[in-house]
């Protein structure tokens, strides 16, 4: 049998940044997640993409791991970060480069 939790788990400790979100990083398909993912490409980071839509159990599942009920979420080096508003308020404000360089993501 899955387990969820441990798979998104793993998912996350494995890679360095993250990005749960709706389509790819080649083909977002909501607006939200395409914020996300200019921000990421913006300042050069590589991350690894998990479309929900092609899983339906890692769909419900990430909500549930993260007690956040909205899609996109961006985990950096284990850390759930948040959603498309906190990560494009960080972006502007400064707080999101920061934070990757003191969690050593290149830029």
């Amino acid at each position: 049998m899955r387990n969820i939790n441990q798979e998104i788990s793993n998912t996350v400790e494995q890679n360095p940044v993250v990005l749960f979100m709706k389509g790819t990083k080649d083909f977002p398909q909501c607006g939200f997640s395409a914020v996300v993912v200019q921000i990421l490409r913006n300042l050069k980071v590589n991350f690894i993409d998990i479309n929900v839509l092609a899983d339906p159990e890692i769909r419900q599942g990430i909500k549930e791991f993260s007690d956040w009920p909205t899609i996109p979420q961006l985990y950096i080096k284990g850390e759930f970060i948040g959603g498309c508003d906190i990560v494009k308020e960080m972006f502007q404000s400064g707080e999101l480069q920061t934070f990757l360089k003191e969690k050593q993501i290149t830029l």
